[in-house]
């Protein structure tokens, strides 16, 4: 009895100690964002000084990312773009660049790639087939960059694109996080550019890649912030009175909010102004897509072009000034 006693208490004391532990890891703070080298500022402003020539036709376009790309989004797309626009993607659930090179399983692989325009992404990278491919990470950001190395990941993706094809053009889609963020969904866009997309992801995915060679930026979180602050600003536009009417619920976009941020990979990928273009479009799946008003397709398609002229690093040629 006295052994069983001491062993009951050994057993207990066991447990104890590794929910101590359980418990120390699910409320001990998160690692400190890793700091990586990356290109400084003169030397990104001499990489970006020269715009991209406008393609002359249509793309080829891959899309690497999760719900914040979407089925509806590239397909709307194709349709602002027209005749000859031709896309694929891997989609998966909040689905890391770490995953969909391979490293680790995509989340929601089965679901997310039901549909005639997935193909995989490493064949995809690897074919030579695109002119553009487009990648974006996970969100929270934050999680991307302590724990899924995205900027390794986007320059092996970078590097993979062309090898297959040395003229490809290669896209970081700046995404948002939820509207619900404590410290302010606009106050975070306005930070979270520069201290991680840019810093964490960018610079030193270009310095860990050949020398000279560019990947350019689509600012769909920066467009976003833009709009809304405009729309907002205005006591709303046409059918747009606030920025949850952009959203189906706290992080992802209803058919308004991918119209506009199909228009920001329009004006990027082709450096060409989206205004004047259709505003009445189909889903991914053929069904008909909520249109915006005449006006707040105007606005959008407005902000849009202005967004993605203001920074050197979408490679779209900045506006005039008369």
């Amino acid at each position: 009895m006295k052994r069983k006693g001491l062993f009951a208490i050994g057993a207990t004391a066991i447990a104890l100690v590794a929910t101590g532990a359980l418990l120390w890891r699910h409320f001990a703070p998160p690692p400190a964002i890793p700091t990586l080298p990356g290109l400084d500022d003169a030397q990104m402003q001499a990489l970006y000084a020269t715009p991209l020539t406008a393609p002359e036709g249509p793309l080829a376009v891959y899309h690497i990312g999760h719900s914040l790309v979407n089925r509806d989004m590239p397909a709307m797309l194709a349709q602002l773009a027209g005749d000859g626009h031709r896309y694929e993607s891997q989609l998966g659930w909040g689905a890391t660049l770490q995953s969909h090179w391979g490293d680790t399983p995509v989340n929601g692989f089965e679901q997310e790639n039901a549909h005639p325009r997935f193909r995989p992404s490493r064949e995809a990278v690897d074919s030579g087939d695109y002119d553009a491919i487009v990648l974006t990470e996970m969100v929270e950001i934050r999680d991307a960059l302590r724990y899924f190395e995205p900027a390794r990941y986007l320059a092996q993706f970078a590097q993979a694109a062309r090898a297959g094809r040395p003229d490809a053009r290669i896209y970081l889609y700046e995404t948002w996080h939820p509207l619900t963020d404590p410290e302010g969904w606009l106050e975070r866009l306005d930070a979270d550019l520069p201290r991680y997309w840019e810093a964490g992801i960018l610079r030193p995915a270009l310095l860990q890649g050949p020398e000279g060679q560019r990947i350019h930026l689509i600012p769909a979180g920066q467009a976003l912030a833009a709009l809304v602050r405009e729309v907002e600003s205005r006591g709303g536009v046409g059918n747009v009175k606030t920025r949850r009417d952009l959203f189906s619920d706290d992080i992802h976009l209803n058919d308004l909010g991918n119209y506009f941020i199909a228009l920001v990979h329009y004006a990027v990928l082709y450096g060409d102004s989206p205004e004047g273009l259709p505003f009445t479009l189909l889903r991914g799946d053929g069904t008909p897509a909520l249109a915006p008003d005449p006006e707040t397709a105007r606005l959008m398609q407005d902000v849009a072009w202005r967004v993605v002229r203001a920074s050197p690093l979408t490679g779209v040629a900045a506006a005039t000034t008369p």
